[in-house]
């Protein structure tokens, strides 16, 4: 039977996804953060990983760079609300296998790591089409910048809104999450852009059209 280990930052759900699982697949294990997803993979040495896109600590791609630095073979699946093309490109990019959205009934579910397993590509079928165009040369220039790959969705959003000049409380609000975590996404961008301040974040993402 093939074997899966679930990575995701929400209890509910990863508690759900073993539910409707169970008896599909083996399923080694559950993890909520990169950290632990990573020792977990690396010590259960499953068949697929089914991951979450966007969590705290760099999100999916963050767990499958640390992983295949170990662990070159493993196999992922992402598993995700967002079908936003940004988002199932950098996982994609990062090493993911597939890319399903998290309306998939189990029975589908476990079809789809069963076939990762066996070494294919899995899409759900409207996001099949734009991956298939973007890597035979469908995406533009600023897609592919090797910077701009090092954002999540999440902090490319913070990017743009820096860029248009609000405020970390505006951009809160408009985004639905707390001015903390708009300062924690700054910091991290910040950090993976080597720059210092708010007005150079403005003038690199102006640099790149980021925004109109």
């Amino acid at each position: 039977m093939t074997s899966v280990v679930i990575v995701d930052d929400h209890q509910l759900f990863r508690s759900g996804v073993r539910t409707e699982l169970d008896g599909l697949v083996d399923v080694l294990g559950d993890a909520a953060t990169v950290e632990d997803a990573v020792r977990l993979v690396i010590e259960a040495e499953p068949d697929v990983v089914v991951l979450d896109v966007q969590m705290p600590g760099g999100g999916g791609v963050e767990v499958i760079r640390q992983v295949t630095e170990r662990r070159p073979a493993q196999r992922f699946l992402a598993l995700s609300v967002s079908d936003a093309p940004e988002d199932v490109i950098a996982i994609i990019r990062a090493g993911a296998r597939g890319y399903v959205t998290k309306t998939i009934s189990g029975p589908e579910l476990a079809d789809a790591v069963r076939r990762v397993a066996d070494g294919d590509a899995v899409f759900s079928p409207r996001l099949a089409g734009f991956v298939l165009d973007s890597f035979a040369g469908g995406m533009s220039e600023r897609e592919v910048d090797p910077q701009l790959d090092q954002l999540t969705a999440r902090e490319r959003e913070v990017l743009r809104h820096i860029a248009r000049g609000y405020l970390y409380k505006e951009i809160a609000q408009r985004l639905s999450i707390s001015t903390k975590t708009v300062e924690a996404h700054v910091s991290a961008v910040l950090r993976k852009l080597q720059l210092s301040n708010r007005h150079e974040l403005s003038r690199w993402a102006v640099e790149r059209r980021l925004i109109d």
